[in-house]
């Protein structure tokens, strides 16, 4: 489609991204997406909605969600980032992506206004969601934070229920510097009167959730504290899923709940999920059982889901993961630990604004390691991310490409090893 083509090239190339350009791409108050919401008659009021921020999980939690309340027999709209493929991934309705010309005759309509106002590419993305969701006369939506929450454009919405999954270092520059000071820029999606679910209790942050949720007179709850997740099937026996149960105040609630995203850090979103369901049940959102465990189970074909713990072969074993924060890192490079193989090939980029040497010196010594620069301009240069690596141990080559990189490290790779594709969303963008 030539004018869909035409549409992408000028979306791209004249509205400011943050994960191309960082910083410069950065808004620091909603004024954009409320001029463009009272433009378009405030879309995002016409249908409910669950609001997730969070450091970590954010993505897994939105597709869990989306899932569950399509199974649940709603007609929801999923609204995530970044993409990894195709633009239109981060705006779907059950499952299906925006159509293309939708997305060209959104940019037609509006473009006079966007050379007026100069939204970022985020801003913009955001409205397009809005507008459609709003079209297609959804039943609910699940709206996906960019990043922080407070000046977040998403935060123009009044949801049902708020969710922060977790609270790490990552974006520091903007958010803070401290995890006190990341969680009250996260807290700011917490609404009056509207409940709030935090994913993960942690002594630095939970008084910053509380004190805030007591300022808005809303109610708010700990997931963690609420569900367990005991895991049934070891990860030799599970590459592709997990079969567990799921206990509530400690009383077993769901049996033999199986779950297609392997990564041992899906616990702590799908106790986050699940805590999910009970409020919106409150809420009037009806979820039985077997639309919770449906849901689950089908989240990868229902949302197209990908990138997390993502196996892409079994011999040799090839995993994809876009953890690209210390957090995340040290869950990836636990779960790899628990592996059987022989040698373990790992294809690494990373972005060149984040602080590589608290992740460099997380990672596996004994690993062949395959440097390589994602194609954008945040990229760290691969020969510069060899040399930092070098200086905690790692040994490895630098190559061009993200598609050279992992294309060598399959041709060194014997049937008994393991290949690891991450460091980057872009990275694993790339291959997946």
């Amino acid at each position: 489609m030539a004018n869909y083509s035409r549409t992408l090239n000028y979306l791209f190339n004249h509205f400011p991204m943050f994960h191309s350009i960082g910083a410069d791409a950065y808004k620091n108050n909603l004024n954009n997406s409320i001029t463009l919401s009272n433009i378009m008659g405030k879309p995002e009021q016409k249908f409910p909605s669950v609001h997730i921020a969070g450091t970590n999980g954010k993505g897994s939690v939105a597709n869990m969600l989306a899932s569950i309340l399509q199974e649940s027999g709603y007609k929801t709209g999923l609204f995530t980032s970044p993409h990894l493929k195709d633009f239109r991934e981060r705006i779907r309705v059950n499952g299906e992506m925006i159509p293309k010309e939708e997305v060209t005759s959104f940019v037609a309509t509006h473009k006079k206004i966007f050379e007026t106002i100069h939204p970022s590419f985020f801003e913009m993305t955001f409205a397009l969601a809005m507008q459609y969701f709003a079209d297609q006369k959804i039943d609910i939506a699940v709206i996906e934070t960019g990043m922080g929450g407070r000046i977040d454009s998403t935060n123009i919405i009044q949801p049902i229920l708020s969710i922060i999954t977790n609270i790490s270092l990552d974006h520091t520059q903007f958010l803070g510097s401290t995890l006190n000071e990341i969680a009250a820029e996260k807290a700011g999606i917490i609404k009056k009167g509207i409940p709030v679910l935090i994913g993960k209790s942690q002594p630095k942050t939970d008084n910053v959730f509380k004190n805030v949720a007591k300022s808005m007179n809303t109610d708010i709850q700990f997931a963690d504290k609420i569900y367990k997740i005991e895991d049934l099937w070891s990860w030799s026996e599970r590459p592709f899923g997990s079969v567990f149960t799921m206990n509530k105040y400690a009383v077993t609630k769901f049996k033999n709940m199986y779950c297609p995203l392997s990564g041992d850090y899906q616990r702590e979103n799908l106790q986050t999920a699940f805590a999910a369901t009970d409020i919106l049940n409150e809420k009037g959102i009806t979820i039985t059982k077997e639309g919770l465990s449906d849901g689950i189970a089908n989240v990868l074909k229902n949302t197209g889901f990908k990138g997390r713990w993502q196996v892409r072969s079994r011999r040799p074993l090839t995993i994809f993961d876009t953890a690209h924060n210390e957090a995340g890192i040290k869950q990836v490079v636990s779960q790899i630990n628990e592996l059987k193989y022989n040698k373990l090939h790992f294809v690494l980029g990373m972005l060149g604004d984040k602080d590589v040497s608290k992740i460099l010196c997380l990672l596996p010594k004994k690993a062949t390691y395959y440097f390589c620069k994602p194609r954008l301009p945040r990229g760290l240069d691969q020969n510069v991310l060899a040399e930092q690596a070098l200086e905690h141990g790692l040994i490895g080559r630098a190559f061009t490409s993200v598609n050279l990189a992992y294309n060598y490290a399959r041709k060194s790779a014997t049937k008994e090893d393991l290949i690891f594709v991450g460091g980057s969303s872009f990275v694993v963008a790339e291959v997946v």
